[in-house]
């Protein structure tokens, strides 16, 4: 198990990226995002640091957060997995791939297994519906998933 940086280190850290990025137009997202790549997720005590350096109200930044699914208030597993549930998936056969991958886990979707290796969640359009059904691991798309490819992703990350 990972030790959780200090909240001073957090602190210290998230205004070093504030910094760097509010001139940016927008500046938010960006820095959201790039606090989640530092840490893992967007700590509870980044939240007023970011509400302070960009002069907006906690709850608007926890809006934010809890608003767009990339955004974790939690550290993810060591890979994160993420299935394709959108219509053409779907109609591909990504339940039945979904329901196999839950299996081998043991988790279900916006879990982390026990041994913290993986964090599944759903995703709606990777943007391969030519390739369905579709997956990402790690930001690395792939298509045209089976039984077969499930077990490989599965072996490989739980290893």
């Amino acid at each position: 198990m990972t030790m959780q940086p200090a909240s001073t280190e957090i602190q210290s850290r998230t205004a070093a990226i504030i910094q760097e990025l509010k001139g940016l137009e927008g500046p938010l997202l960006p820095i959201l995002h790039e606090i989640q790549d530092e840490f893992g997720h967007v700590p509870q005590d980044a939240v007023p640091v970011i509400a302070d350096g960009l002069n907006l109200s906690r709850a608007e930044v926890h809006g934010v957060v809890t608003f767009y699914h990339d955004f974790r208030a939690r550290p993810a597993g060591r890979h994160v997995l993420k299935l394709c549930q959108a219509e053409a998936c779907q109609s591909m056969g990504s339940d039945a791939i979904a329901a196999k991958v839950k299996q081998f886990l043991g988790i279900d979707f916006h879990e982390t297994t026990r041994d913290g290796s993986v964090t599944l969640e759903p995703v709606y359009c990777l943007g391969l519906c030519a390739c369905s059904p579709s997956a990402m691991l790690d930001g690395e798309v792939i298509g045209r998933l089976d039984d077969e490819k499930i077990e490989e992703i599965v072996g490989e990350v739980r290893s």
